[in-house]
């Protein structure tokens, strides 16, 4: 599987540069907005924290975008983590195909 060698924008740089810098958006305002904790909020900016189905529906709901539009974006980051760090990258390079049994 390859990726792009380019590390993908985070779904926190994106909530950041995309949506609340354009539209003047504390993390306490979001925070409120979506009923959640700041600290919740604050560590996905800072790319601490993923995005989680649930958080992906209530940003979708908030900002008028998908939940597919977060999932995707962290699925990507997960991916490029996954396979551009060495111990990862090994651990996942010694799975392997099962064969297929011949049909009795």
């Amino acid at each position: 599987m390859i990726l792009s060698e380019r590390k993908p924008v985070s779904p926190g740089e994106i909530l950041v540069e995309e949506f609340m810098g354009p539209l003047g958006l504390t993390q306490t305002e979001l925070a409120r907005t979506m009923g959640v904790e700041r600290r919740l909020i604050n560590e996905i900016c800072l790319d601490k924290r993923a995005i989680t189905a649930d958080t992906a529906l209530m940003l979708a709901r908030v900002l008028r975008t998908s939940p597919e539009f977060w999932l995707n974006a962290q699925r990507r980051t997960d991916l490029w983590l996954a396979l551009n760090d060495s111990k990862r990258r090994a651990r996942i390079e010694r799975a392997r195909p099962l064969r297929r049994r011949k049909a009795a």
